[in-house]
């Protein structure tokens, strides 16, 4: 009898571990098999009042959901870098949910890093010849704690020299 009592707890130990581990896989499924990174740009780009000497912008990003599930945002963070000093990072977590295969807009407010920017500035006034600046995009998409986190990079390279009057 005693015998019959142990297996059935070391079945409703197992259980009781196995459980939680389903649950948790099987609510990552979606994100799983087919899933395409959502399409992040930036829509808009303004500055705002500021009562400081650093400046204050507030900058839209257009999400274009590809995939059949809905994205119910959490979390966005992002930050812009120009020839690899990161200028102006932005966060929020006042997000709309974007429906599955569909669009939407986010505005998010952005301080702009002092201490980079002159660095910035400094390097580009040292190598004027340079004539196109690179630029690095990145965004991270929190989607949930059981979803892994949506991670988006642009990386590329303007002229200068066509913005200079």
């Amino acid at each position: 009898m005693s015998g019959f009592s142990h297996r059935k707890g070391y079945k409703a130990f197992f259980t009781s571990l196995l459980l939680p581990v389903v649950l948790i896989f099987s609510s990552c499924a979606p994100l799983q098999p087919g899933f395409e990174t959502p399409v992040v740009s930036i829509s808009s780009f303004e500055a705002l009042p500021s009562q400081s000497i650093v400046p204050q912008f507030e900058i839209g990003l257009h999400i274009v959901n590809p995939n059949r599930s809905a994205l119910n945002l959490k979390g966005v963070v992002y930050t812009i870098s120009l020839e690899g000093h990161k200028l102006m990072t932005g966060v929020t977590n006042e997000l709309p949910v974007i429906e599955a295969y569909s669009e939407g807009d986010i505005l998010i407010n952005a301080s702009v890093d002092l201490f980079s920017s002159i660095g910035f500035f400094t390097d580009l006034i040292r190598n004027q010849n340079l004539g196109k600046i690179s630029y690095q995009f990145n965004a991270k998409l929190d989607v949930g704690t059981l979803h892994p986190i949506i991670r988006v990079t642009k990386e590329g390279a303007f002229n200068y020299s066509s913005f200079l009057f």
